[in-house]
């Protein structure tokens, strides 16, 4: 796609709106749009919370009910909003600190406040072309192309449609950054098992992420690139695990004999759809026979202790390890490190320098995070293909 080929891509700004595959000359964007999740912040709002997050999908309450009590024994508050409420904070310091003027509005897509209410935050102060930071890292329907047709959406048919401009930053999966958080944690409960006397090769490191639909997860990241079972998906992951285990046995040289292995969590469908595996879980409950004494569950798909963390690792993993007879360690995720943090707002400055693509960090080959996403990638089997802006149609 040239970049003379205008309009490829639906509410781009000017730079993106040819299809180049990365934006390498400066754009003035206005403001930065931060995508959550969305989560419920009281007991009340949990059934109609999960409803937004299952919509179309016809899924009863009773069966909402059933995942609901995650929630609810946390007192129906999920962490993620106050998470994100405290990275908005952190990323107006950071870009302040940097002498780079640009307010930060935030929406979620299924809980308030809601993109919508984002969007009109930003057009009431003038702020109409907005650079997007989804948070989530990597390739697949869920963590990019979800946010992306829910731009479109937003903007879709209304008096934005025209008027506001979404594009959206890089999956970042392997920007120092957001990678640097990983490795510290593993570095350190390695140390500690090692110190409290478990042998190297009977310590266990489990990166998990969530799982997905097999059928998602093979259209996940470009189509024209053979990524092997699992597609973009499961090879970012795997990729960026490897270099992690390799940083901390250089850091740590008798780590590099600790085995390690990339699992899944928190699948949701139906039994007889697949999704991808192994379960972190059923893992963990081989590994006594293994040989193993102790394991480390490292959440490498997430960038905060929201939900899917404190329920199914901290809780759910951590009673798994207990009932096999396994000493039990969960490293941190990125949150609002200072890393991490400062790595977001290096993101957002390839966008306004346009950095060329050669210039920028990262720290696997895999490839796939583009500024504009290709044609046909991340597809949704069971929806199809749906107007998403930051992207080549379909």
């Amino acid at each position: 796609m040239s970049a003379l080929d205008t309009d490829a891509v639906p509410h781009a700004s000017s730079a993106a709106s040819g299809g180049d595959p990365f934006i390498e000359q400066p754009v003035a964007y206005d403001a930065i749009l931060l995508a959550g999740f969305g989560g419920p912040e009281g007991q009340d709002d949990v059934i109609p919370f999960l409803r937004n997050v299952t919509r179309g999908r016809g899924i009863p309450d009773e069966r909402l009910e059933e995942v609901a009590h995650h929630y609810r024994h946390f007192g129906g508050v999920s962490p993620i909003n106050g998470q994100n409420r405290a990275l908005k904070t952190a990323l107006e310091a950071e870009l302040a600190a940097r002498s780079i003027d640009l307010p930060v509005y935030w929406g979620n897509r299924n809980w308030a406040p809601y993109l919508e209410d984002a969007v009109a935050e930003a057009v009431a102060h003038g702020d109409t072309t907005l650079l997007a930071f989804a948070t989530s890292a990597y390739s697949s329907f869920s963590s990019c192309r979800q946010y992306r047709e829910d731009f479109a959406r937003v903007l879709d048919g209304t008096e934005y449609d025209g008027v506001v401009t979404i594009d959206k930053i890089r999956p970042f999966y392997d920007h120092p950054g957001f990678v640097q958080s990983f490795v510290a944690g593993v570095h350190d409960a390695v140390a500690e098992m090692l110190a409290e006397g478990v042998p190297a090769d009977a310590v266990q490191v489990l990166f998990s992420t969530h799982s997905i639909p097999a059928t998602d997860a093979v259209r996940s990241g470009p189509r024209d690139v053979d990524w092997g079972e699992g597609g973009a998906y499961a090879a970012q992951h795997q990729a960026v695990s490897a270099w992690v285990m390799d940083r901390v046995a250089q850091l740590l040289p008798e780590a590099s004999a600790v085995p390690w292995q990339l699992v899944y969590q928190s699948r949701s469908g139906p039994a007889t759809q697949a999704w991808l595996e192994p379960d972190v879980c059923d893992v963990i409950g081989e590994l006594a026979a293994r040989g193993r004494q102790a394991v480390i569950v490292v959440p490498v798909g997430f960038m905060s202790d929201h939900m899917e963390v404190l329920w199914d690792l901290d809780t759910e993993a951590k009673e798994a390890a207990e009932g096999a007879g396994l000493r039990f360690a969960r490293t941190p995720t990125p949150g609002v490190s200072p890393s991490f943090v400062a790595g977001i707002v290096d993101l957002i400055q390839e966008r306004l320098e346009g950095r060329p693509a050669a210039d920028r960090a990262h720290i696997t080959d895999v490839g796939g995070a583009f500024d504009v996403c290709r044609p046909g990638c991340c597809e949704n089997v069971r929806a199809g293909f749906k107007r998403a802006a930051a992207g080549i149609a379909p």
